[in-house]
C-alpha cells in the first residue's frame, strides 16, 4: 500500500487530514497538561510545604510515599489512556484517510 507524491499533496491539503491532526494535537496536549500539572504540583508540594506529605500514617511511612506511588500509576493510567486513544479512534481515522487516496 504505497501513496504517490500527488496523493501525499491531496491528503495533507484535506480539510479531514487538517482536522485529524489537530485533535492529535489536542489531545497530546491535553494529556500533557493534566501530567504535568499532577507532577509540578506533588514537586511544588515538596518545595514548599514538606510536612503536608511528611505527615506519617504508619510508624515508618508518610503520606508522600503513597502519593508519589499514586502519581506513577496515574502517568500510566493516562499513558493506557492515549494508546487506547489513539489504537481506536485516530488510527482509525488514518486508516480511513489512506484509503481514500490509495489502491487498497
Amino acid at each position: 500500500m504505497s501513496i504517490e507524491r500527488e496523493d501525499v499533496r491531496k491528503i495533507l491539503e484535506s480539510d479531514k487530514f487538517k482536522a485529524l491532526v489537530r485533535k492529535r494535537v489536542s489531545v497530546s496536549i491535553t494529556f500533557t497538561v493534566i501530567m504535568l500539572v499532577v507532577y509540578f504540583g506533588f514537586t511544588l508540594t515538596i518545595a514548599f510545604n514538606k510536612e503536608a506529605l511528611a505527615a506519617k500514617i504508619g510508624e515508618h511511612l508518610t503520606i508522600g510515599m503513597p502519593i508519589g506511588i499514586g502519581i506513577i500509576i496515574f502517568a500510566w493510567l493516562l499513558t493506557g489512556a492515549y494508546t487506547r486513544w489513539a489504537n481506536g479512534s485516530y488510527d482509525k481515522s488514518v486508516r480511513e484517510l489512506r484509503k481514500q487516496y490509495t489502491d487498497g
